[in-house]
């Protein structure tokens, strides 16, 4: 599973609405839905202040080895 299909489970899973999470990580709605529905690529960056926005370590959604 793609670190991007991660995070939008755990979006769904935990009753999170889209906006919301765009807002609080400073992304515009429009640029989430994209990166949620894989058309646009999730940079660092921005998995970063997802994870601030949900309050999760990055380490929830990638392997490190």
């Amino acid at each position: 599973m793609l670190v991007y299909e991660k995070v939008r489970e755990y979006i769904d899973k935990n009753g999170y609405k889209q906006k919301v999470i765009a807002d609080k990580a400073g992304i515009s709605p429009v640029t989430f839905n994209a990166i949620m529905n894989g058309k646009r690529t999730l940079y660092a960056e921005d998995l970063k202040a997802i994870c601030i926005a949900l309050d999760v370590s990055p380490e929830l959604f990638i392997e490190l080895k």
